[in-house]
């Protein structure tokens, strides 16, 4: 069951949804785990500290800015999460010895 709820975003609120598609969200927003095509599932921008921008929305696509810096076109029905997944430092910690890991 998707829940709603007003989110600031720098200039103004949009309404979100836990889940929405690419036609409700504005120009600029971070957003994971999006879907390529409808229906599959969140398969971009699923690691720890991922983000992906929109850019650009044109007819029935949208344009994507990956974590990789690769644009991609996606279809605007595909569902994505709005914001940054979480986890962000995760590969910051170092490891002095082996045993440090476990």
């Amino acid at each position: 069951m998707l829940w709603k709820k007003l989110v600031q975003f720098g200039k103004g609120f949009f309404e979100r949804k836990e889940e929405s598609t690419s036609t409700d969200i504005p120009l600029g927003t971070a957003m994971h785990n999006i879907e390529i095509t409808h229906g599959r599932g969140g398969q971009l921008a699923r690691a720890a500290g991922a983000v992906a921008k929109l850019i650009a929305k044109e007819g029935k696509s949208a344009t994507l800015r990956l974590p990789s810096g690769e644009v991609r076109l996606v279809s605007q029905n595909c569902l994505a999460t709005v914001g940054q997944v979480g986890n962000i430092g995760v590969n910051q910690k170092s490891l002095d010895r082996a045993r440090s890991k476990c």
